[in-house]
């Protein structure tokens, strides 16, 4: 029991307190972020081109080149899982860069099955990591 005999205790009680509602505060902030495939949704038939939109929560849609805290842009990932955190997103014809600070783009692919990863990266264009990545799959007919 914490009486006014032991100031300490409850000075030290009342930190461990705050410390921990601050740990619980930056963990649900930290889940409060998440990247989404707007369009088209998760096992859709599509015509080729076909139109792709982001979404984002969390975070704010910033061009690249220019490293901000808490900003980043858009990739599409194809046939392609979440890149771990920190690493570059290549630049090739599977991975395509919305540098520009796109939030939606128009796909063109041949008929098939795919599998689409929105990514979100920051302004060098190293990924957020799985946690800020979204997969889905669609069939091109």
């Amino acid at each position: 029991m914490i009486t006014h005999r032991h100031p300490r205790l409850l000075k030290n009680a009342f930190a461990a307190a705050l410390l921990m509602a601050g740990l619980l505060s930056s963990a649900a902030h930290a889940a409060d972020k998440s990247v989404s495939i707007l369009e088209p949704k998760d096992g859709a038939t599509v015509s080729s081109p076909f139109k792709v939109k982001f979404g984002v929560t969390g975070m704010t849609v910033h061009p690249a080149n220019e490293i901000i805290e808490g900003t980043g842009h858009h990739h599409l990932l194809i046939n392609h899982g979440p890149i771990k955190e920190g690493e570059a997103i290549p630049m090739d014809d599977t991975h395509l860069h919305y540098g520009k600070g796109q939030t939606e783009a128009d796909v063109t692919l041949p008929p098939g099955q795919y599998k689409l990863t929105a990514q979100f990266a920051n302004g060098a264009h190293q990924s957020y990591g799985p946690a800020m990545a979204k997969t889905i799959s669609i069939t091109v007919k």
